[in-house]
């Protein structure tokens, strides 16, 4: 099995429904069928959804200094809405599952596979 991140996007030209709005709360049942159907299979792993840009802050280290600034990383158009965490058995499946999320529907959805990170062998001593 392989884990698999959907990272998903939105830009100034999707048409987003209002909070609030019946087309919002259509779109959030959709969001909870989606994501029941991928937990139910055994899939899911996580999933959330984030706060927009503007209430990030950005950290970087310089020279053993800590820099920090309010806002994203990088100035783009789109921005990183949510993410979504499954463990399929191969790439078809998780798109698959990517093509079941309304942020497929009204964005995009990035699938990329997860590093498998492999701690070192502990070293015996002497």
């Amino acid at each position: 099995m392989v884990k698999y991140m959907f990272l998903l996007y939105g830009g100034p030209g999707d048409q987003l429904p209002e909070p609030g709005t019946d087309e919002f709360e259509r779109m959030r049942a959709e969001w909870g069928a989606a994501t029941g159907a991928m937990e139910r299979a055994g899939v899911l792993l996580d999933c959330a959804p984030l706060q927009p840009p503007a209430a990030a802050t950005t950290v970087r280290v310089r020279d053993g200094e800590t820099l920090l600034t309010d806002g994203p990383a990088a100035e783009i158009k789109e921005h990183f809405g949510g993410y979504t965490l499954v463990e399929c058995a191969d790439l078809d499946e998780a798109l698959k599952w990517a093509a079941t999320l309304p942020a497929a529907q009204v964005g995009k959805v990035e699938v990329r596979p997860v590093v498998q990170v492999v701690a070192p062998a502990e070293q015996p001593a002497g």
